[in-house]
């Protein structure tokens, strides 16, 4: 990183473009915020180069809080000053950009930058509009569109890469519109909800419906990284609140494209996320279609999908000690399943837990169609004919 093109990096000011400008031109996006922010929640396809590191935003957040914002301005220059190099190497890795070959000391420049403090720097480094984008734009943000993304910006536009603009509003203005999105949805013409007791395969004949008729179906439990149960993590990476509003957008918006929803039954929360209002009436107002199969084959189609992954036994059992606490005469599932009785184990907790449950909660539903899953395309085929007639 030692060859950067010989400019002066002074200070100017800064295009910024509205989210819509950047979605409709296909931006590339790269999100300066910590590994942490970016982990809750980001823009689709966005590539996370963060200017700082977990720790070094908490402690620069520290120094902002207890002692001033001057304070925290300075940590973070040195820091920045320290690790320039390889960030601005890292930014054009992930975008693809060839940084030119003439010597720069940018550690200098960006202490030459920054030398005159917060305020001048804040005040000189103004956002403007960005006007008509180029070419494959390059958009750059951080939570707000503030003086992080600002810095950033001026520093790479002066090494020549021109297309890159920043995000009016930041991260901010992406969760905004999510929320705005899903408040605004309008629902779809008739919303058909699988339901059935555990095992019974609802979630492949959702998948099994997708592929016969793509852009039609709503896996609230895939989005959310959960299944909705005290076991619903196993094997699986729970998504937070904003990660899992932002799917569910884009999924509504711009991948849906049926007026007739199929989705799978659940409460309110799926794991510890809360399906937003709108979605929550559309899926209570639905069509309800019963699915079954037999013991053997939910035994079956349990064990595949709670022990795919190698690493889920450990996790399994942890959860299965939790669930016998609730069970009468707490029986040691843990145990079984490390003594491989995991048909009888899986048998058990069907029988004792999850179907005593689930008949109470589903007791007054009345069902539109009743269909056997042991087969699963044939089921999602008479889902699609019911449907159809």
């Amino acid at each position: 990183m030692s060859q950067i093109p010989t400019v002066e990096l002074g200070l100017a000011a800064v295009p910024f473009a509205s989210l819509a400008a950047l979605r409709a031109a296909e931006a590339r996006v790269v999100d300066l915020r910590s590994p942490a922010e970016f982990a809750v929640d980001h823009l689709p396809g966005a590539i996370n180069v963060p200017l700082f590191d977990d720790q070094e935003r908490a402690f620069v957040g520290l120094l902002y809080k207890q002692f001033s914002p001057e304070a925290a301005f300075a940590e973070g220059r040195t820091v920045v000053a320290q690790k320039i190099e390889a960030f601005v190497g890292a930014v054009a890795e992930a975008i693809d950009w060839e940084l030119p070959r003439t010597g720069l000391d940018l550690r200098a420049r960006v202490l030459a930058m920054t030398e005159r403090g917060i305020g001048p720097l804040d005040v000189e480094l103004r956002a403007v509009p960005a006007g008509p984008l180029p070419e494959a734009p390059v958009a750059l943000h951080c939570w707000r569109g503030g003086l992080r993304s600002r810095s950033v910006l001026a520093l790479v536009r002066a090494l020549g890469l021109e297309r890159a603009v920043g995000l009016e509003g930041g991260y901010k203005s992406w969760r905004q519109d999510v929320l705005e999105r899903l408040a605004r949805w309008p629902g779809v013409r008739r919303t058909v909800v699988l339901r059935g007791l555990t095992g019974v395969g609802k979630t492949l004949v959702l998948r099994e419906i997708e592929r016969l008729r793509p852009g039609s179906t709503l896996d609230l439990e895939g989005l959310a990284g959960h299944r909705s149960s005290l076991l619903g993590m196993v094997g699986l990476e729970p998504v937070s609140q904003k990660a899992f509003e932002s799917a569910l957008s884009e999924r509504l918006i711009s991948g849906f494209t049926s007026d007739v929803m199929f989705v799978e039954g659940e409460s309110r929360k799926v794991g510890d996320v809360v399906i937003p209002v709108t979605v929550w009436d559309a899926l209570r107002g639905g069509t309800d279609v019963w699915i079954e199969a037999s013991l053997a084959r939910r035994v079956d189609v349990l064990i595949e999908d709670y022990l795919a992954r190698p690493d889920a036994q450990q996790q399994l059992a942890a959860q299965l000690a939790v669930v016998a606490s609730r069970m009468p005469g707490g029986p040691d599932l843990p145990g079984m399943l490390a003594r491989g009785e995991t048909r009888e184990l899986v048998e058990l907790l069907l029988g004792a837990y999850y179907d005593p449950l689930y008949r109470h909660s589903e007791g007054a539903r009345t069902y539109a169609l009743c269909i056997d899953a042991s087969d699963v395309t044939a089921a999602a085929e008479r889902v699609l004919a019911f449907v159809a007639e």
